[in-house]
C-alpha cells in the first residue's frame, strides 16, 4: 500500500512539473499579448512623458505591443503610483515614478495609500535629470547672489513654482530656501511643464523645474537661468553656474525617474521588461534624443535599483524630518 502511494506521489510530482515548466516558459515567451499601460506620474508635456515616448519608438517594435502612456499627475506621484500598486501583477501596468513618489512620500505623508517598498517591484532606473532655477526676464536679479540679496531685503517678495508637493523639486526648493536663509512663497504645480510655462508667461517670477521643461526656453532667451542644482555644470548649459559655486556650498540635488511594476509580477516578465528597457536606454540614437532634452540615461540592474530606492528613502527621510515638512 505504501509503495503504491509513493509511486502515485512520484507520478503526480512528475505530472505537476511537466505542467508548471511549460507554464513558466509560456509566461516568459508569450508576454506580452496586448498593449502595456505605462502610468506616468506627471502631466503631458513633462520630461518623464517625453522620455517614455522616446523609448516607445524602440520598445513598441521589440515587445511587439504598444506602450500606452497614461498620465496621472498629482499628490507628488501618489495618484499614479497607487494605480500601479493596486493593478493586477500581470505585466500590463507599469509605472514611471520619481524620487518623491518612490522614496520621499513615505516620510512626507502621514497616511500613504500604498507602501512603495512592499507593493511595487523595481525594474530599472531610467534617467537622471538635473534641476534649474529659472525666472521671468522681468526679474531684476541676474545672479543667484543678487536674487538672494533681493529676497532677504524684501522677505516674501518672490514666489517660486515647482513640480508639485512631495516631488524632488519641492524638496530642492525647500533646501534652497534653507541654505540661502530666505523666505519664498512656494507654488506647487502638477509637474515641471506647467511651472515653467507660468514663469514664461510671468504668472510667477521664479520656478525650480527639471531641465527638459525649461531648456529650450532658456536657449531662446525667454527664461532667465540662475543656476543648476547638480554638483557640476551641464554640457547643455555651460554658462549657467551651479548653486554650489554660487555661494551655497554643498548644495546637490538631482532628480531621477525609475520604472516599477506591481509587486507580485512574475520574475520572467520583470526580467523581459528589464532587458528590453535597458537595451533601449543603451541605444545610441535614443541616448542622443534623451540628452537633447536634458536627460541622462542611467539603466541599472534590478537589484541595484532596489538598493538605490532604499538608500534614497533613508536620505530624503532625514532631510524631511530636519525641515519639518509634512503634507496632508
Amino acid at each position: 500500500m505504501i509503495q503504491k502511494f509513493r509511486a502515485l506521489t512520484r507520478l503526480m510530482a512528475l505530472a505537476l512539473s511537466g505542467l508548471i515548466l511549460p507554464l513558466a516558459t509560456m509566461a516568459q515567451t508569450a508576454y506580452p499579448q496586448k498593449p502595456i499601460r505605462v502610468v506616468v506620474t506627471f502631466p503631458p508635456g513633462g520630461s518623464s512623458d517625453a522620455m517614455i515616448r522616446i523609448l516607445s519608438s524602440r520598445l513598441n517594435e521589440k515587445l511587439g505591443q504598444a506602450l500606452v502612456v497614461d498620465n496621472r499627475p498629482g499628490a507628488g506621484g501618489n495618484i499614479g503610483l497607487t494605480a500601479v500598486a493596486k493593478a493586477a501583477p500581470d505585466g500590463y501596468t507599469l509605472g514611471v515614478g520619481a524620487a518623491g513618489g518612490l522614496t520621499a512620500n513615505v516620510s512626507l505623508y502621514p497616511q500613504m495609500p500604498f507602501d512603495p517598498a512592499k507593493e511595487l517591484a523595481p525594474i530599472t532606473m531610467l534617467a537622471s535629470i538635473p534641476f534649474v532655477i529659472v525666472g521671468h526676464p522681468s526679474v531684476q536679479a541676474n545672479t543667484v547672489g543678487q536674487l538672494i540679496a533681493s529676497a532677504k531685503s524684501q522677505p516674501g517678495k518672490y514666489s517660486m513654482g515647482h513640480g508639485g508637493n512631495g516631488t524632488a523639486m519641492h524638496l530642492s526648493t525647500a533646501l534652497f530656501s534653507q541654505m540661502a536663509d530666505i523666505k519664498l512663497t512656494e507654488v506647487p504645480y502638477r509637474g515641471s511643464g506647467p511651472a515653467a510655462m507660468d514663469a514664461l508667461s510671468g504668472q510667477i517670477p521664479l520656478a525650480l523645474t527639471d531641465l527638459p521643461a525649461a531648456l529650450q526656453h532658456i536657449k531662446a532667451g525667454k527664461l532667465k537661468a540662475f543656476a543648476v542644482t547638480s554638483p557640476h555644470r551641464l554640457a547643455s548649459l555651460p554658462d549657467v553656474p551651479t548653486l554650489a559655486e554660487s555661494g551655497l556650498s554643498g548644495y546637490d540635488s538631482t532628480g531621477w525617474f525609475g520604472l516599477v511594476a506591481p509587486a507580485g509580477t512574475p520574475a520572467p516578465i520583470l526580467n523581459r521588461l528589464h532587458a528590453e528597457f535597458t537595451a533601449a536606454l543603451n541605444d545610441e540614437g535614443i541616448r542622443a534624443q534623451m540628452r537633447n532634452i536634458g536627460m541622462e540615461p542611467v539603466p541599472s540592474s534590478i537589484d541595484a535599483f532596489d538598493a538605490y530606492l532604499k538608500s534614497e528613502t533613508r536620505k530624503w527621510g532625514e532631510v524631511i524630518r530636519k525641515a519639518n515638512i509634512k503634507l496632508q
